[in-house]
């Protein structure tokens, strides 16, 4: 299990958090069908390092940036996204 630090409640247990998706895969409004099916459904899933976004569902509400290793789930940064729901 993950421990995710939020940065308005603190460190907390991944339950709370729901992972939305990897910030890569997030599609430019004038993208091709063909280029969306590329990007969503035939993506590379490299490990090592990558941003992905998590919104803190049980707690504050907050839209996350996290840094996180796909292999080893270490998590060296968060960044909150917006303002709190």
């Amino acid at each position: 299990m993950l421990r995710i630090v939020c940065p308005h409640c603190g460190p907390r247990a991944q339950v709370e958090f729901v992972f939305d998706r990897a910030l890569d895969a997030i599609l430019p409004l004038d993208a091709s069908p063909a280029e969306a099916v590329s990007r969503l459904y035939a993506r590379d899933n490299p490990r090592g390092w990558s941003w992905e976004l998590w919104r803190h569902t049980a707690g504050c509400g907050a839209w996350l940036k996290l840094h996180r290793h796909s292999v080893t789930h270490e998590i060296d940064a968060v960044q909150t996204i917006g303002d709190l729901a």
